[in-house]
């Protein structure tokens, strides 16, 4: 499980695309989204590396 902190996050639609960004990467992966932190958890067998790059790619760089 990984962590993301993404400040660029802001309302439902930024949800629904990181979800959608992850899910591209790994239809099979958990995403839980915490926009009052800015916080996505992911549940993934991927590398942290693979769901940041998707994240990023998609307008959401973590940090």
């Amino acid at each position: 499980m990984f962590e993301f902190q993404i400040p660029s996050m802001s309302c439902g639609h930024c949800i629904k695309a990181v979800t959608e960004a992850v899910q591209s990467v790994d239809a099979q992966a958990k995403v839980q989204v915490n926009l009052a932190q800015h916080q996505v958890t992911v549940e993934t067998s991927l590398q942290r590396a693979a769901i940041a790059a998707a994240l990023a790619e998609a307008g959401y760089p973590v940090q």
